[in-house]
């Protein structure tokens, strides 16, 4: 095995952990000694021991001595006390010889100071080994610990001439199953979901994630009236799953109503006090933690979300059917842009497939008059 194949097995490792880290960076670590694996290990939940530290316990375990050997870490050794001890204090202490890095840490804590630390205790330290595989794991948190607002990803799934729904409103399903699976991963992956009332009057959803060992995200409501039934599933479960209602109301016998029934109520107005400010929303998620939202609102809502400057990725499912109609929705309504050269640009797209079904993801490049 040569370098690269050590460092896709720790980003493999570190993959393991995403749903479960948060807002902490997925981490994955693998020790080599006389060109063998002898230890593994990952950052498996967010307070637990580090990836590193996890794949010494994992050499202790099996007695063996790990000193005078290499790892591979997909993100740069941490160097200060968190809820655990320094990761570079533990490599030291192991007396590892060379250490190889995929990812830099943005985090002011760490930023090239783990990387320092290391060298100045005489160990070879090997940077950027297979950086662009490590930095795409990582998106979310590069996203979160430089800005301390939540990674946005808009979601949305379409016939192949761009229409959300049929006339009548049915949209299920627009995609086939391989593609929904995918969607269930997405919401492991991020930290919320969050959709309009619109679609919770219509659809009464639970936005939950249906993947066996996964965990459900908070829950957004994007509810500027406050309209959402006290009968819906969102609310009848939100004692059990993290839920959150982002209204312009400041009724306070209205707003206690849904308090009662175990919903987190976020009064976050515009200044005319007629929809929800998502920018004042991100701040307050970002204050608490929650690293990342998945936009699978209707067409109102993902307007809003672009020109309010808050999505940075896109991912658009798109299905090989014409659905026609001109009073068909489209994923994006709103009023629009009014030229082509103001229009929401994407770059850096990818494609993938998922059975007959094909996603695009794009990060989303704003400029000027389009925000």
């Amino acid at each position: 095995m040569e370098q690269a194949d050590y460092m896709r097995e720790a980003i493999s490792l570190a993959e393991k952990g995403m749903g479960f880290v948060s807002p902490n960076p997925m981490v994955g670590a693998v020790i080599v000694k006389d060109g063998k694996i002898i230890g593994k290990g990952w950052h498996k939940k967010y307070g637990d021991l580090h990836a590193e530290r996890n794949a010494f316990a994992d050499c202790d375990e099996k007695n063996i001595d790990c000193s005078g050997g290499d790892i591979y870490v997909s993100l740069e050794p941490c160097c200060h006390q968190g809820k655990t001890p320094p990761c570079t204090e533990a490599i030291i202490q192991h007396g590892i010889k060379r250490v190889f890095i995929g990812s830099p840490d943005p985090n002011p804590l760490v930023s090239g100071k783990g990387v320092n630390i290391l060298r100045s205790h005489g160990i070879e330290v090997t940077e950027n080994v297979l950086r662009d595989e490590c930095d795409a794991i990582n998106e979310i948190f590069f996203h979160y610990i430089t800005t301390n607002k939540p990674f946005v990803t808009m979601k949305y799934a379409m016939s192949m001439d761009g229409k959300i729904a049929c006339y009548t409103g049915e949209s299920k399903w627009v995609t086939g199953e391989k593609a929904r699976e995918n969607v269930h991963r997405d919401r492991l992956r991020h930290a919320a979901i969050m959709v309009g009332v619109g679609t919770v009057l219509a659809d009464d959803p639970m936005l939950t994630c249906r993947i066996e060992g996964g965990r459900d995200p908070y829950r957004i409501i994007c509810d500027s009236g406050l309209r959402t039934p006290m009968d819906s599933q969102i609310v009848k479960t939100a004692g059990e799953i993290h839920t959150i209602i982002a209204t312009a109301v400041s009724d306070t016998e209205k707003i206690k109503k849904y308090q009662q029934a175990g919903c987190w109520v976020i009064e976050c107005g515009t200044d005319d006090s007629q929809k929800v400010d998502l920018i004042k929303l991100m701040d307050i998620l970002g204050e608490h933690k929650i690293d990342s939202v998945l936009l699978e609102g209707g067409a109102r809502l993902n307007w809003s979300a672009l020109n309010s400057g808050i999505v940075n990725k896109v991912q658009a499912y798109i299905a090989p059917k014409l659905f026609g109609g001109e009073r068909s929705k489209s994923p994006i309504g709103g009023r629009g842009v009014d030229f082509p050269d103001n229009a929401f640009m994407l770059e850096d797209s990818k494609i993938k497939n998922f059975g007959e079904d094909i996603l695009i993801e794009s990060r989303v490049r704003y400029v000027h008059g389009n925000s």
